[in-house]
């Protein structure tokens, strides 16, 4: 069992600061959800790291939204549920699909350079998109240059006050509402934020594997923070793994955009063959799930530990023009995307599930609210329409940001709340890094692209096992950061041992078949209130 708070603490005798709304993360969904939110009321932004880290960043493919006269929200809808295998939430798509165009033209006055073609936006097609409808910028780093824009007016927003480096521990929570939050600073202190309204946009949880496309920072704090704060946590057993990571001696998992895939890219196998056509009439373009599959059956059929990824068959010009971030890397590593194949293998990549909200990102905690990969909207069903993630952290952003808007202040006086933990060990820093690469390894062995139920079994054995061998002095945020990967883990494992049927993300080797008899519906978990289970009741998907 994880312990209520990560830490010893009297409310009353730390530091405190006070603001109106605070956000927890600066990726697109905590940069621009921070600057709706600034129109009317002072926020402060916390950043883990430089205000700049975020998985955000690393986003090349691009923005999902309905622009071009050939297209219509009818269709983005329509892609978006045929992707999500059966569980989205329609309210939550129509929000999406209807709203999206609006968000893109708040980017580009917030500065956004999107990339044009005779005047008109330059759209690519990705993987179970019927139509290009896919915005991008500088080619493959469309995330890049939406960070650019938007954290260059938070720092120019006076209204903003931004705390780089500095480590959330902890929501703080009074007779069932959120007040704030318990702040690691960058020169060690603990201090107390108390706020309004307080809204996690920090991302996801790549790091509960051993491979991963997510930088270090994704460690799943937000979801563990505010599953210790009483709030529900659904659908965590949907994960995304991306096909097309690279997989090369001495480079990291980086990320080769579906995009290059929806230009023209090939799968091949290790003996040249192209096999995609075996597993799906869309081919490279199938939903990922599909395509991360189709790989590991090629991998496993041909003794290989990867595939190919061949886009050579396209122009020079095309390449370097529409890839450039990703042609420099490949080049880096001795391998010319014009001439070579590309040796990729799937990697995890992102979550569906997450924080349990409403189409307003207000969770069952009062005055909390999530949005961006650490949210479940309900948008991404059993598996994510690619590029919906960037829309969907500015659309529920900007729903926050009214939300918030009109809330009651909280009362003058600062609740007497103090916690103490039972358990005082502390562990070092080797110990920390030990068993973190062995709780990833267990994650990707057993609860991973497919699963079993002998696996899955062991995984949350292993998972309990961890928990009560771990003592809970942190003094580090290292060592909170394990905890924080370790609760996910068994939030994770736990939900997928449940869910006896194969659907979207989670694919479950003893059932293989998706059963909308009986698992039409969500798994949700709570600190007090243990599994839940929630129908889906949208008829028409």
């Amino acid at each position: 069992m994880v312990p209520r708070y990560v830490l010893d603490f009297k409310l009353g005798e730390l530091t405190t600061y006070t603001t109106d709304v605070l956000v927890i993360g600066s990726g697109i969904a905590g940069l621009y959800t921070a600057l709706k939110i600034s129109e009317q009321k002072n926020v402060t932004l916390i950043s883990k790291t430089a205000l700049t880290q975020s998985n955000t960043r690393y986003a090349q493919g691009g923005i999902a939204a309905v622009t071009a006269e050939t297209d219509s929200p009818e269709l983005h809808r329509q892609d978006t549920l045929i992707a999500g295998a059966g569980i989205c939430s329609n309210e939550a798509v129509e929000v999406l699909v209807n709203e999206g165009p609006s968000c893109i033209v708040d980017l580009i006055n917030y500065g956004t350079k999107f990339d044009e073609e005779d005047g008109a936006f330059a759209l690519t097609k990705e993987g179970a998109h019927s139509q290009r409808r896919i915005l991008h910028a500088q080619g493959d780093a469309t995330g890049a240059e939406i960070v650019r824009a938007l954290s260059a007016r938070v720092l120019e927003n006076e209204r903003i006050k931004i705390l780089e480096d500095h480590f959330t521990l902890d929501l703080v929570t009074n007779q069932g509402e959120c007040i704030g939050a318990l702040v690691r600073t960058s020169e060690g202190e603990t201090v107390y934020i108390r706020a309004n309204a307080t809204v996690l946009a920090t991302g996801g949880a790549g790091q509960l594997y051993r491979y991963t496309t997510n930088p270090e920072i994704a460690t799943g704090d937000g979801m563990a923070m505010a599953y210790r704060a009483g709030a529900y946590i659904k659908d965590v057993e949907f994960i995304q793994f991306h096909p097309t990571a690279l997989f090369y001696p001495g480079a990291p998992r980086f990320l080769i955009s579906e995009a290059v895939r929806g230009e023209g890219a090939v799968l091949r196998n290790i003996n040249g063959e192209r096999f995609m056509d075996k597993y799906h009439p869309q081919k490279e373009l199938a939903p990922r799930d599909v395509v991360a599959r189709a790989i590991v059956s090629e991998m496993e059929a041909t003794g290989s530990t990867f595939v190919y990824l061949d886009i050579t068959h396209e122009s020079e010009e095309l390449i370097k023009h529409r890839f450039p971030t990703i042609y420099k890397v490949c080049l880096r590593y001795g391998l010319d995307m014009v001439t070579d194949w590309i040796p990729v293998a799937p990697a995890a990549h992102y979550i569906m599930g997450g924080i349990k909200t409403d189409v307003n990102g207000e969770t069952a905690t009062k005055r909390l609210f999530a949005c961006g990969e650490v949210s479940c909207t309900g948008v991404h069903g059993a598996n994510r329409l690619a590029s919906n993630s960037l829309t969907e952290a500015l659309i529920f952003g900007r729903r926050i940001s009214e939300c918030v808007k009109g809330m009651e202040p909280l009362g003058e006086e600062v609740p007497a709340i103090s916690f103490s933990l039972m358990r005082q060990q502390t562990m070092n820093s080797d110990t920390v890094i030990e068993r973190k690469l062995r709780l990833q390894k267990l994650m990707l062995t057993h609860v991973g692209l497919k699963r079993h139920e002998k696996g899955l079994t062991k995984a949350v054995r292993e998972l309990e096992r961890f928990v009560k061998a771990f003592r809970y002095k942190l003094d580090r945020p290292e060592d909170i950061e394990y905890l924080n990967l370790l609760t996910c883990s068994c939030l994770v494992a736990n939900a997928a041992l449940l869910r006896e049927e194969s659907r979207g993300g989670h694919y479950r080797e003893d059932f293989a078949k998706r059963d909308d008899i009986v698992w039409r519906k969500h798994i949700v978990q709570s600190i007090e209130d243990g599994v839940l289970e929630e129908r889906n009741t949208n008829e028409d998907e």
